[in-house]
C-alpha cells in the first residue's frame, strides 16, 4: 500500500469513526518477507489493508491488533520465525519481525 493509500484511509477511517489499527514493521533480523516501513491496517471486523508479510505471524498480528482497539493502548509485537509453527510449515523466511501497533 501505497503512503498516499496509507494516509487516505487513515482520513476515512478517523472522518467515520472505525475502529481500526496501524501496524508497522520497526525492525527486522534475518530474511523477513517485508521490512522496516512495511505497514498495514487492520479493522475491527478483522479486515485488513496492506500486509506486514501474510501466513501465521500476520495473524498473530491481527489477534495483537484486535486487543489495541478494544484497549486503545500501543503494543510492541515480535513475530518469530526462526521455529516452530512458521519454519515447520515451509516458510522460507526464518527471521525475527518487531512490529508496533497503534490504535488510529
Amino acid at each position: 500500500m501505497s503512503d498516499v493509500e496509507l494516509m487516505k484511509r487513515i482520513v476515512q477511517i478517523k472522518s467515520t469513526g472505525t475502529h481500526a489499527a496501524l501496524a508497522t514493521v520497526i525492525r527486522t533480523k534475518g530474511s523477513t518477507p517485508r521490512k522496516v516501513g512495511a505497514k498495514m491496517i487492520i479493522y475491527g471486523d478483522g479486515t485488513i489493508a496492506g500486509t506486514i508479510g501474510g501466513g501465521c505471524g500476520e495473524g498473530e498480528v491481527i489477534e495483537a491488533a484486535m486487543h489495541v482497539i478494544a484497549t486503545k493502548m500501543c503494543t510492541h509485537h515480535k513475530v518469530d520465525l526462526t521455529a516452530g509453527l512458521f519454519y515447520e510449515d515451509g516458510g522460507i523466511c526464518g527471521g525475527i519481525q518487531y512490529v508496533f501497533i497503534e490504535p488510529i
